[in-house]
């Protein structure tokens, strides 16, 4: 375990408003634990960061002490790389706030704000921004990302609607990055992830959403192949505001869902529909629902967006066991439906699931440069991931993402989503996931983070000078 000078740690703590743990507090293994359990890191300390001048004291400090630096919005990361063993992670979520504009349609959102935070700041004045699934998430990550989610078909990706970002560069200067202040970091944020600098805030451009028409559509996990054929085809000449994501799961033991098909293997769609909420236009947007096989289940209502964001929190809830591997598509190739037929009748685990989030419609309507990401021409973002909550499944559910994620790999894009990337891959893919804005991304690297100081992350090494 790396040692901290204790004087040195005692002059943090009193320059900071915010706490700093040290192994042995009281708050410190709540404080270091993550959503994905699998992850068990000690940092040498956790700096919990109130404001911008605790981020700039703790970024020196970890200079000074020499210290690997990592930095925690949401704590949502797969890999767990907002925790450094015998590092020291800067800790963003007491900075959990969201500050909206209605008149101009505009959110300012702290750098530890969840989701959830955003969305209910915002649903208030019936506007969102496109992004995630779950409430729980953390802004930040999700945005450095790139960020899609149930309104990127009607709006684009996270980073499409992001207006400015206040950050603290690895030197400790503080700048506002936009299109009009420093534009090439301003770019290489918009999903080139943590490696340029801590962003302290982000200001988004807001969308009209309120009540949403919200869908669950499951079939047996043997009609898998027929689904596929249909959805690949429906999907993406559906109009932008139909927007659907297919999953292979196992029912959870509850509501909507009937008793009868409790703990059935099933392929499936939640639908997300912004589009005209007049009677029956939700069904008569989904009205072929029935053309690749009779549904088990089927079921449909207005919702207001954020309950719909909110949906899947109970079900996977901070502390389960993760592994997941992310790819593109542009394609849902034959071949490919056999493989999913295939792993999808082998679910390892109640929560284990695979994903194809759309990623076209709105998303496709912005250039290929335009942001680092560089997946323009990818119609969907696809997951496989292994979930329990038993540490003693760890094993069975990373083998089957594994087997699942390499014999699925060859009908993919190459690249994958930067927020799905697992640890142990990632540094022979973080080239392939940025395709022809990796050099661009480096060189602004070597001009905001030259020493790569922010390298426990996703990393993109600095272009040599």
């Amino acid at each position: 375990m790396t040692s901290i000078d204790g004087t040195a740690l005692d002059g943090l703590r009193t320059t900071l408003r915010g706490p700093v743990l040290t192994p042995g507090d009281t708050d410190y293994d709540e404080s270091r634990s993550l959503y994905n359990a699998m992850i068990d890191r000690r940092p040498a300390a956790i700096a919990r960061c109130t404001d911008v001048a605790d981020v700039r004291a703790t970024l020196a400090f970890a200079q000074d002490a020499g210290l690997e630096l990592a930095v925690r919005g949401g704590g949502h990361s797969g890999p767990g790389l907002c925790l450094v063993e015998d590092g020291l992670t800067l800790d963003l979520s007491p900075m959990r706030w969201v500050s909206v504009d209605p008149e101009a349609a505009t959110a300012q959102v702290g750098g530890g704000a969840q989701l959830g935070d955003l969305d209910h700041a915002t649903h208030t004045f019936g506007l969102g921004v496109p992004a995630g699934i779950m409430s729980t998430t953390g802004v930040g990550g999700l945005t450095l990302g790139g960020g899609h989610g149930y309104l990127t078909r009607a709006f684009g990706l996270t980073v499409d609607s992001m207006l400015s970002a206040d950050v603290v560069l690895a030197d400790g200067t503080f700048v506002t990055a936009s299109a009009t202040d420093h534009p090439e970091l301003f770019w290489a944020l918009r999903g080139g992830g943590g490696n340029f600098g801590v962003v302290t805030s982000f200001t988004y451009q807001l969308h009209p959403v309120d009540t949403v028409g919200v869908g669950v559509t499951v079939w047996p996990v043997d009609r898998t192949a027929e689904v596929l054929r249909w959805y690949r085809d429906f999907l993406p000449a559906a109009p932008d505001d139909v927007y659907g994501f297919f999953a292979l799961l196992t029912i959870p033991p509850g509501p909507p869902f009937p008793e009868e098909i409790h703990g059935q293997k099933m392929c499936g769609v939640v639908w997300c529909y912004t589009g005209d909420l007049a009677e029956g236009k939700l069904e008569e947007a989904l009205a072929t629902v029935n053309d690749p096989a009779p549904p088990a289940f089927h079921f449909t209502s207005p919702m207001p967006y954020p309950a719909l964001q909110t949906m899947f929190d109970g079900l996977i809830p901070k502390g389960l066991q993760w592994y997941w591997r992310g790819d593109f598509f542009d394609a849902i190739s034959d071949a490919a439906i056999e493989v999913h037929a295939k792993y999808g009748r082998n679910l390892p685990t109640g929560l284990s699931t695979m994903h194809l989030y759309p990623v076209d419609g709105a998303a496709h309507r912005v250039a290929p440069d335009a942001t680092p990401w560089a997946y323009r021409d990818a119609v969907w973002s696809g997951v496989i991931a292994g979930i329990d909550p038993d540490p003693a499944n760890a094993e069975v559910i990373r083998q089957w993402c594994v087997d699942y994620w390499t014999e699925l790999h060859p009908h993919s894009m190459g690249g994958a989503y930067v927020n799905f990337l697992g640890e142990a891959e990632a540094p022979d893919r973080v080239r392939s996931t940025y395709r022809d804005t990796y050099d661009r991304l480096a060189a602004a690297k070597r001009t905001y983070d030259p020493h790569n100081f922010f390298s426990a992350n996703q990393n993109i090494t600095p272009a040599a000078a």
